[in-house]
C-alpha cells in the first residue's frame, strides 16, 4: 500500500517538476531545456500506459456537468500536449540539431504559449484527482484518518491555495495564457529559487482550486437530485 502511494505521487511530482524546469529557458539555456523536455515526454507515455485501462470507461455510465468539464479539460489537455510536441521538434536545436534548417518565430511562440498552458492544465488534471492525491499523502507519512488530519490537510491546501493566487500573480501568468507579450522576464541573475517556488505554488494552488470547484459542483448536482427525488 505504501509502494502504491509512492508510485502514485512520485510519477506525477517528477512530471510537474520537469514542465517547471523546462520553463528555467533563461537560466540553463536550450541544452537543458530540450533534455527536461524529452523526459517530460517520456515520463507522459509511461504514465498513459500505465493508466490506458482509464481510456476504456470513458463510454461507460452517464456524463453529468461534472464529468463534461473534466472531459473538456482532458481535451483542451491532449490539444496542447499535441501543439508542445510538434513545436518542440520543430523548433529543437540541441538534440535534433544535425538537421539544418531555419525556424518560424511563429513556431517558438506557439511553443513557448502551449507550455504555459500545458503547465496549468496539468494542475488542473491534478485538482480532478486531488482526493486521490491527499489520500496518498496521508497513506506516505502514515496520517490515520481522522477529524485532525482532515483538518491539517485541508488547511494546508488553503495555503497553497493563497500562495498560489499570489505567485500568479508576480510571474504575470495571465498575460502568459493570453498570447501576450510581455518583456518582463524573471531576473535568473538576482534569484532563482523564489522562481520554482513560485511555479510550484501556482501549480498546487490551480489544483487545489479545481478540486474544491468541481467538489461543489458535485455537491449542487447532488442537492438538486435529492431535491427532484423529495418533490416526485
Amino acid at each position: 500500500m505504501l509502494r502504491l502511494a509512492a508510485n502514485r505521487l512520485c510519477l506525477p511530482a517528477g512530471m510537474a517538476a520537469l514542465v517547471i524546469l523546462a520553463l528555467d529557458y533563461w537560466w540553463l539555456d536550450n541544452g537543458p531545456h530540450e533534455f527536461f523536455g524529452v523526459v517530460f515526454f517520456g515520463h507522459l507515455s509511461w504514465h498513459l500506459f500505465i493508466n490506458r485501462h482509464r481510456f476504456l470507461k470513458l463510454r461507460l455510465g452517464q456524463y453529468n456537468a461534472r464529468r463534461w468539464i473534466v472531459a473538456a479539460i482532458h481535451t483542451w489537455l491532449i490539444i496542447n500536449i499535441a501543439v508542445l510536441l510538434i513545436t518542440s521538434a520543430a523548433a529543437s536545436h540541441s538534440i535534433s540539431g544535425f538537421f539544418q534548417y531555419s525556424v518560424d518565430a511563429s513556431v517558438v511562440e506557439f511553443h513557448w504559449f502551449s507550455a504555459y498552458w500545458v503547465v496549468m492544465i496539468i494542475a488542473v488534471h491534478v485538482g480532478t484527482h486531488w482526493t486521490r492525491v491527499m489520500s496518498s499523502v496521508a497513506t506516505l507519512f502514515g496520517l490515520s484518518p481522522s477529524g485532525f488530519s482532515a483538518g491539517v490537510l485541508r488547511l494546508s491546501a488553503l495555503i497553497l491555495l493563497a500562495f498560489g493566487a499570489w505567485s500568479f500573480a508576480v510571474l504575470g501568468v495571465p498575460t502568459k495564457l493570453m498570447f501576450g507579450y510581455s518583456l518582463d522576464f524573471w531576473d535568473f541573475t538576482a534569484s532563482v529559487t523564489p522562481f520554482f517556488a513560485h511555479w510550484t505554488a501556482v501549480m498546487a494552488g490551480f489544483a487545489v482550486f479545481s478540486h474544491y470547484s468541481l467538489t461543489a459542483l458535485r455537491s449542487a448536482e447532488n442537492y438538486r437530485s435529492h431535491s427532484k427525488v423529495g418533490q416526485a
